[in-house]
């Protein structure tokens, strides 16, 4: 199948081959004819799937099937809001290489940045406009946007802004804009949540989804490195080192954290930039540039932030610390093996993380392979510790939406002080300091299923 035959017109279809690409991707096929019949759609769909041209391409033709004012302030008729100011960033590149041979005008907004440049575009007037809701709202109460004429509403990433607390937002939005339009709601997962914000926003929907709910990429090879939280920077370093990766996106839970493993990383020689909600947009731009570029190896990243990064052929990802929310592991590995190309993905584990891990396989449904790294055998006679649970998730765009969804905040919390029992079927046993046999909590499944890897 081509993009011409899915009734794309000739200025699109130029477009879209000058970026290189021949045949639509699943979600493509059954998304753009779709909205091309003016049809609201609910989409499911992981990243790395070509959603984002899903959309972005039938939208514009759309826009193109009625008059676009030549002079004079153009009134916004397609509306995109997304979670966090990267994906925005890269959705409105989007829509800016598509409709280069169109007569359509579109900008992005967000925070972190002078809010003033973005209302003089948007008062010279703009068919598409990109937004994260929290900016989007601060040009609303400074009357340098108008929602009254929107055809086109689109909420990316809806599942993400729900987590971060965005819901009161995006229902303030809502209500500014007309009852009768063209919505298009995209969730990688499909909660109660997300159901209800549907119900209640789209009408007679089409439902397409082209991965399983809540399923790990297939494209991605996962591994666990059971290893002592002490040594975890050491392990990474080793792993980096020994296998000269020159492109790894790792994560951290915190700001905190991902500062201190980019110095650190920095200190063992290999060139790292972290990316998280308290650096400036700059800062983050920057970082994510010269991670694309290769002069920097490795970008530290939190959930919040790497939302939105988008690299082709990305070949590691790293999990330095698991998610304290299950979904949030399977958005983490869609950055990698992404458009049916193949990706690595490693967790770093430690003993207080087993709570955590049991709730992502839980999630999959599928148990991940251990290999334990030669020399760093986690120590059998430490105690599984409670993990922080602050708030701190990585930062957003604004501290208003910040907030997790209270039900998944419950799920996977690692707060249990007791050591995870080994199973029955456990034989193998690790010796402690003393040379005296003591159970390893990792022993819970049979030692055909954690192997050794050799270190050299």
């Amino acid at each position: 199948m081509s993009f011409e035959s899915l009734g794309l017109m000739a200025e699109l279809h130029r477009a879209v081959s000058e970026k290189g690409y021949s045949s639509p991707t699943p979600i493509q096929q059954q998304a753009i004819p779709t909205v091309l019949e003016g049809r609201d759609l609910m989409g499911g769909a992981q990243t790395g799937t070509g959603k984002t041209a899903g959309f972005t391409l039938p939208l514009l033709q759309r826009l193109m099937e009625t008059d676009v004012p030549r002079k004079g302030r153009r009134p916004l008729r397609a509306l995109v809001l997304t979670p966090t100011r990267e994906l925005a960033a890269q959705v409105a590149e989007s829509v800016r290489d598509y409709g280069r041979y169109l007569p359509l005008r579109s900008t992005v907004v967000f925070g972190g940045v002078s809010i003033n440049p973005q209302k003089m575009k948007l008062i010279k007037g703009v068919d598409v406009l990109v937004a994260t809701p929290g900016r989007l709202l601060d040009h609303i109460s400074q009357r340098s946007v108008n929602l009254s004429n929107i055809d086109i509403l689109v909420l990316d990433e809806a599942d993400r802004m729900l987590d971060m607390g965005f819901i009161h937002d995006i229902k303030k939005v809502l209500a500014l804009v007309p009852q009768k339009k063209q919505t298009l709601l995209f969730s990688a997962t499909f909660s109660n949540d997300i159901k209800k914000l549907a119900n209640g926003l789209l009408n007679k929907p089409v439902l397409i989804e082209v991965a399983r709910q809540n399923a790990a990429t297939e494209t991605v090879t996962q591994v666990i490195h059971p290893v002592d939280k002490s040594r975890k920077r050491e392990l990474l370093s080793f792993l980096i080192g020994s296998n000269n990766w020159q492109q790894v996106l790792v994560f951290n839970r915190t700001k905190h954290g991902a500062n201190r493993l980019a110095e650190q990383l920095n200190k063992d020689g290999i060139t790292a930039a972290a990316i998280h909600g308290n650096k400036s947009q700059g800062a983050r731009t920057r970082a994510l540039a010269d991670f694309k570029a290769g002069s920097v190896r490795v970008l530290v990243a939190t959930d919040i932030a790497a939302r939105g990064i988008d690299i082709d052929q990305l070949p590691h990802v790293v999990n330095f610390e698991l998610p304290n929310v299950a979904e949030d592991y399977v958005h983490r590995i869609g950055r990698t093996g992404r458009a049916g190309n193949e990706g690595e993905a490693m967790s770093l584990v430690c003993v207080d993380e087993l709570k955590l891990l049991k709730d992502i396989e839980k999630l999959i449904n599928r148990e991940i392979p251990k290999e334990v790294i030669d020399g760093y055998t986690p120590d059998p006679s430490i105690k599984a510790e409670p993990i922080t649970r602050g708030g701190n998730r990585g930062g957003g765009n604004r501290s208003r939406g910040q907030q997790t969804n209270t039900s998944k905040r419950r799920s996977g919390n690692g707060n249990s002080k007791k050591t995870p029992r080994p199973g029955k079927n456990a034989r193998r046993k690790t010796a402690d300091v003393n040379g005296n046999k003591a159970a390893s909590p990792w022993q819970k499944r049979s030692s055909k299923q954690n192997r050794t890897r050799d270190a050299a």
